[in-house]
C-alpha cells in the first residue's frame, strides 16, 4: 500500500499527535517517538514529510483524551496509584525516593508504571534492602539526559507492588540535586518528594 504524504497543517499534526495519545492510552506505549511512528502509519502519513508533533503536543492529546473519555475512571486510577506510590516512598524513606512521571503529574492511566528515583552512592545497598524486605525484583538499567546534553546509564530495580510495576531508578546521592531532562519537553524532570504527593492527595477529594 502507498503510503499518502500529509499536507503540512495544524490539523494534520494534531491528527497524529490524536492517534500517538490514543495507542499510548489503549495498548500502554510509553515511548513517545514510538507512538508517534506508529500513529504515523496506522494514518498512511509518510514521516519523511510530514512535521511530527513533539512529545508536549501528544501528552496534551493524551490528558485531552481522559478528559473525554475516561472522565468517570481515571481520576480513580489516578488516585489509588499516588496511594501505592506513597507507601513505596514511605518504605524507601531512607534513600529519599522522588516520585516522577506520570502518576506525579496526573496523567497515569491503567497501564501505568510508577517511577521513582532514588539515591545512593552504592546501588547494590538498594538491592539487599529489597532482598531484606522478601521482595523480588529485577534488575536493568535506565538512560537518561543531564542538563549538560550527556546521556548517562543508571541501575534501575523493577518490582511489583500488588499489581502496579515500580520502577526505582538509582542515582548517587548527589544527583538529587539536579534531575535529569524529562523525555516530554527536554527540561528538568519535576521530582516529587513524599510530602508533596501527601499534598496532591490531601487536595483530592
Amino acid at each position: 500500500m502507498t503510503r499518502r504524504a500529509a499536507p503540512h497543517t495544524h490539523e494534520s499534526r494534531h491528527r497524529l499527535a490524536q492517534e500517538a495519545a490514543r495507542i499510548m492510552s489503549e495498548e500502554g506505549v510509553r515511548d513517545f517517538r514510538f507512538a508517534k511512528h506508529k500513529a504515523a502509519a496506522r494514518l498512511g502519513f509518510d514521516t519523511r514529510r510530514l512535521p511530527m508533533p513533539t512529545n508536549v503536543e501528544v501528552e496534551a492529546a493524551l490528558v485531552e483524551r481522559q478528559r473525554l473519555f475516561h472522565a468517570d475512571s481515571q481520576p480513580a486510577s489516578l488516585r489509588r496509584l499516588r496511594e501505592t506510590a506513597r507507601e513505596a516512598m514511605r518504605m524507601l524513606n531512607g534513600f529519599e525516593a522522588r516520585l516522577v512521571g506520570p502518576v506525579l503529574n496526573g496523567t497515569a492511566d491503567r497501564h501505568a508504571i510508577i517511577y521513582l528515583h532514588v539515591f545512593s552512592d552504592l546501588p547494590e545497598q538498594v538491592a539487599i534492602f529489597l532482598l531484606d524486605k522478601h521482595i523480588p525484583y529485577e534488575i536493568s538499567a535506565r538512560k537518561l539526559r543531564s542538563g549538560d546534553g550527556v546521556q548517562r546509564e543508571y541501575p534501575m530495580y523493577r518490582f511489583l507492588a500488588g499489581d502496579t510495576p515500580v520502577e526505582l531508578t538509582v542515582f548517587e546521592v548527589d544527583g538529587i540535586r539536579e534531575a535529569p531532562c524529562s523525555p516530554v519537553d527536554g527540561k528538568p524532570m519535576r521530582r516529587g518528594a513524599l510530602r508533596d504527593l501527601d499534598a496532591l492527595l490531601a487536595a483530592d477529594p
